[in-house]
């Protein structure tokens, strides 16, 4: 099954689909409200984030939490920010660095 980048004004996404169509769908199903700018067949079975351009140094590691967090808010980073902060009892400027560093690498 081929890899898809499906490309809205708010969200880029990444997912496996038989056609564009069907990778369009997945989309529109996932986020109802963005538009679709463009879905991309990507050329190989992987998705690469170049963490040195991100400016992601080697200490940085995914957070199971602020992924879980940005899971239960569909990707909403003020919500997640809320979310992490509760599960986790950080203040706002950790919790902000924690979803912003885990969106970063992909989540």
């Amino acid at each position: 099954m081929p890899l898809f980048e499906i490309e809205t004004n708010l969200h880029i996404m990444i997912g496996w689909a038989d056609s564009q169509e069907d990778a369009e769908a997945l989309a529109r199903k996932q986020y109802p409200d963005d538009e679709i700018l463009r879905a991309t067949r990507r050329p190989n079975d992987l998705w690469v984030i170049s963490k040195g351009l991100l400016g992601v140094g080697s200490e940085a590691e995914p957070c199971e939490t602020a992924r879980d967090c940005l899971s239960r808010a569909s990707g909403d980073k003020l919500h997640a920010i809320r979310l992490y902060m509760l599960d986790t009892g950080a203040d706002l400027h950790e919790a902000q660095r924690a979803i912003e560093t885990n969106m970063s690498m992909g989540w």
